[in-house]
């Protein structure tokens, strides 16, 4: 691996970064130690330390080392940059680094730079009431937490696309290179244009060792480390030591290079948009875990290996050797020269520090809402389908959706804020009509056989659904927006992602110097119900539970039972900010049951009485509720049969839209309130409830409301395999006509009245089932069914 022999910097220089070095360690020793005696003024009490010692040391020096230096290159260079560290648990260095440049105290003016803000940066971290041990929302600079390991990389890259001004500077702890994410993500070079986006540098930091265990990359031997990062598409550059002055050296003349090598390959992109790609700079940087702490503890290593991984000296309130080897450890970098006698940095310290904006805490790319732009979102007049009455149609929702999509991404091309990201499914999902305008991102090899392929393309597709998620987490951190559409059963990959991201959305939303960002939208298509191809390991609907888990003032889910009402959702998400929307829709030909006025009226209400659908004039014997475009087609079905066959039976039809509707209006903003939810369920009549995923999330929703025990749900079960489309609702009781029989086991008096429907209700599923397994479709009465009664009222 090359080393970069240059020494560009002049002894001054190299002492100044030095000191800045040991400040910014020494800060980051007090927030993980010290209550108050933030300068040492006088000798170290055991009251002065915290009770619970939360935070880590091992990675944070090696996380100092490389900000002062970035402080370096923005300077000389004017470099518009970010920090992204992987390594979350170092947290103490990005709030060091912060409060000694001044963008902390200027984010939070209660912590200034001086001898009381020291002593309340370090009370507040890791504290109640304060801070959290990671890079967290609260950290001024940031946009990614660390809490969990393997997306640093990926949101690094989404960040620069479509900012070709911006450099992030990202860390990889050798820890995190070990997850599956992102591993992945080191493919993302191969995705970035270098004429129009910014640049990544990845550091991977070596520093041996994880919680207990050495990090693999630290110890498969250098040849095999460079020829895996090689393959990767990097150029490595190695910084290696623990002599910080030779550090220092090394690691100024390699950003240098770093710096000098991203410049070229920008300008030659430029210059020939025909140049092949190039391998893109890297470093990996070695140095000691825990550096420059104490080398030993009751006798054993600790610098240099896993015991520093969090808090060297762990027995300071109880053991005075102890907390004597603390205050020698702080008072090791020599903080009367950092820090004059009101715990200001002293002027050679303020003297490296970037102008303004310049500074990574200040980055606005780093608090995106500053620069986000609305949209230009189309009229759906021009997308929406014609519905001369329900039941007409069919079309394919999500084909539709996609010629609207194309020209969201067409009327905000000038701005360049719009991405569609997903895992090799954007055609599949019927989304295609986008490569009309754009092409996929693609900066590889083209064969004559390829399609839609181009290093400027707008549409990313990668198959790791967890770069797609970090790339779009990124991009719209950044203050941009964006559209992942996903088979249903396989978005569960980026589950924990989802957390992440929800709950830094719910943190960001109480600090009102985070600007909202643009919402964080999923299409999920090709979904539980029509998987029946492709078998029961493609046929799951449970991400909608892994999502309202989450706080509601974040959480959205929509379940668009047509293709105007899908219109309708899409364009309200694209211009929401600071949500997870989760949109469920299907891409098979389908009926289309409201017109564009009437879908709109309804999504804005987010649920409703169809009323042309219903017989009951008020006062209904018993109410089919349905949520989903499946469970909403054989509602109707079922509705037909009962009125064929029952025509005395008093039906009300409620569709719901906006599933978070079911939940109390104190549960979640977009929750009815009860007179309304009395309303049009009823207090005391039976609810039939066909709903698109598992039952038991709309008792959940609604187990607090009157009437709750005469709520009947139908939905997933989890019973499946490769069958027929009909045959998946049979399998799991959601078909018409098992919903049929459920209202006449439900509503009072009817069975004995219906014993005869409901024999032949029975007798259908028997026969469906023969048919299917002679014939391999279904029956000719469900595939050609069409909604057989006339519109009785406004749809």
């Amino acid at each position: 691996m090359e080393q970069v022999a240059d020494k560009p910097l002049t002894s001054d220089e190299a002492a100044a970064l030095d000191a800045y070095w040991r400040a910014a360690n020494y800060l980051s020793v007090g927030q993980i130690y010290l209550l108050d005696n933030a300068l040492l003024t006088r000798p170290l009490k055991a009251d002065s330390v915290k009770p619970r010692l939360l935070g880590h040391w091992g990675t944070t020096p090696g996380l100092n080392m490389i900000y002062v230096h970035l402080n370096r290159v923005i300077r000389l260079r004017d470099l518009d940059m970010m920090y992204i560290i992987g390594p979350g648990h170092g947290g103490p260095a990005i709030a060091a680094n912060t409060w000694l440049e001044g963008s902390y105290s200027e984010t939070y003016p209660d912590v200034p730079r001086d001898e009381h803000g020291m002593n309340h940066l370090f009370r507040q971290f890791s504290f109640p009431g304060g801070i959290p041990s990671h890079v967290a929302p609260e950290l001024p600079g940031s946009i990614h937490e660390g809490g969990e390991l393997g997306y640093s990389l990926s949101h690094a890259y989404g960040a620069v696309l479509d900012n070709p001004e911006l450099i992030v500077a990202c860390v990889i702890g050798d820890g995190e290179a070990e997850t599956g994410p992102l591993a992945a993500s080191w493919h993302s070079n191969k995705f970035i244009d270098p004429r129009t986006d910014g640049a990544v540098l990845p550091i991977l930091h070596l520093n041996g060792y994880k919680i207990a265990n050495p990090a693999v990359l630290a110890r498969i031997g250098e040849n095999e480390l460079t020829s895996l990062l090689e393959g990767y598409g990097h150029r490595p550059y190695l910084v290696s030591g623990d002599d910080p002055e030779l550090v220092h050296q090394q690691l100024a003349a390699t950003l240098d290079r770093a710096l000098d090598d991203i410049a070229d390959i920008q300008n030659e992109a430029k210059d020939d948009p025909d140049a092949p790609r190039r391998s893109w700079p890297m470093i990996v940087l070695r140095t000691p875990k825990g550096w420059t702490g104490p080398h030993e503890v009751d006798g054993v290593q600790v610098e240099g290996t896993w015991r520093a991984h969090q808090v060297p000296l762990s027995g300071v309130r109880t053991s005075p050797e102890h907390l004597a080897m603390l205050e020698t450890w702080m008072r090791s970098y020599r903080p009367e020269e950092l820090f004059d006698e009101q715990g200001r940095p002293v002027p050679r310290l303020l003297d490296l520090i970037p102008e303004g904006d310049r500074r990574m805490g200040s980055n606005p790319h780093a608090n995106g809402g500053l620069l986000t732009r609305d949209l230009e979102l189309p009229d759906l007049a021009a997308y929406a389908v014609d519905v001369p009455h329900p039941g007409s149609g069919p079309h394919e929702p999500t084909r539709m959706l996609g010629r609207y999509l194309r020209d969201v991404m067409r009327a905000n091309e000038s701005e360049r804020n719009f991405r569609v990201v997903g895992p090799d499914e954007t055609a599949s999902n019927r989304l295609d009509a986008l490569y009309d305008v754009t092409a996929k991102a693609w900066n590889a090899a083209v064969l004559p056989t390829d399609e839609h392929l181009a290093v400027d393309g707008r549409v990313m597709e990668i198959l790791s659904e967890h770069t797609c998620q970090g790339w779009l987490e990124g991009y719209l951190l950044t203050g941009r927006h964006g559209w992942f559409s996903c088979y249903e059963a396989f978005v569960h990959i980026v589950d924990s992602m989802v957390n992440q991201h929800a709950k830094w959305l719910k943190v960001t939303g109480k600090l009102p110097w985070r600007r909202p960002i643009p919402s964080l939208n999923y299409l999920l298509t090709s979904h539980v119900w029509r998987q029946d191809h492709n078998g029961f390991s493609h046929q799951d609907p449970g991400f909608i539970d892994h999502v309202v888990n989450k706080k509601a003032e974040v959480i959205r889910v929509y379940l668009p039972p047509d293709t105007n009402t899908l219109l309708s959702t899409a364009k309200h998400c694209l211009a929401g900010r600071d949500h997870i929307n989760v949109i469920v829709a299907g891409k098979s030909p389908q009926e289309d049951w409201l017109d564009l006025e009437a879908a709109e009226l309804h999504c804005a209400r987010g649920l409703g009485v169809w009323t042309w659908a219903s017989n009951d004039e008020g006062e209904p014997d018993v109410v089919m509720a349905c949520a989903g475009d499946v469970p909403t087609l054989e509602t109707l079905a079922a509705v037909s049969l009962l009125r064929e066959h029952l025509p005395e039976l008093r039906i009300r039809v409620v569709n719901v839209v906006d599933l978070m509707r079911l939940q109390p209006a104190g549960e979640h903003p977009h929750g009815l309130a009860d007179p309304e939810y009395d309303a049009l369920f009823t207090t005391d009549k039976p609810v039939i409830f066909a709903y698109h995923g598992y039952p038991w999330l709309i008792h959940r929703l609604t187990y607090r409301r009157t009437g709750h025990e005469h709520l009947h749900v139908r939905g997933y079960k989890e019973e499946g395999t490769t069958t027929t489309p009909f045959d998946m609702v049979v399998r799991n009781d959601l078909d018409r006509f098992h919903l049929a029989m459920d209202v006449i086991d439900r509503v009072p008096g009817l069975a004995q009245r219906a014993v005869a429907f409901r024999q032949w209700l029975t007798d259908q599923r028997a026969r469906h089932h023969a048919y299917i397994l002679e014939h391999g479709e279904d029956l000719p009465e469900i595939r050609d069914w069409h909604w057989p009664i006339p519109e009785a009222g406004p749809s």
